[in-house]
């Protein structure tokens, strides 16, 4: 029980640091005399328990009962309506610009 309560403190934690748009993915037991040693990602990359990795602008960490994921562009929430946030998920950039002339950088006004 123990266990638990620190897995499921840890992924709220993990999620509330993102503050993103998150995923977990519970381990599979396929076989009880050969548990998993860690966390095979999407492309079947397999990951060691603790361990953290970025993939395709995701922020993940592999833990006993499985791997969590965030996004490490949140949704734009407070931006002025004449702008628009620009990401390059090769280079995981972002950037704020202007809807009418995105070669310009937009000064958002909700900005503190």
């Amino acid at each position: 029980m123990r266990v638990l309560v620190c897995s499921a403190v840890t992924l709220l934690a993990f999620a509330t640091v993102c503050n993103a748009v998150c995923y977990f993915r519970g381990l599979v037991l396929t076989d009880i005399m050969n548990p998993p040693t860690g966390c095979l990602d999407e492309d079947g990359e397999m990951h060691e328990f603790r361990a953290e990795w970025v993939k395709n602008c995701y922020e993940c960490v592999c833990f006993h009962r499985g791997m969590a994921c965030c996004d490490m562009f949140p949704p734009a929430m407070l931006l002025s309506p004449d702008c628009e946030t620009v990401i390059d998920r090769k280079t995981c950039t972002s950037k704020t610009v202007l809807k009418s002339d995105n070669t310009k950088e937009c000064v958002d006004i909700f900005a503190v």
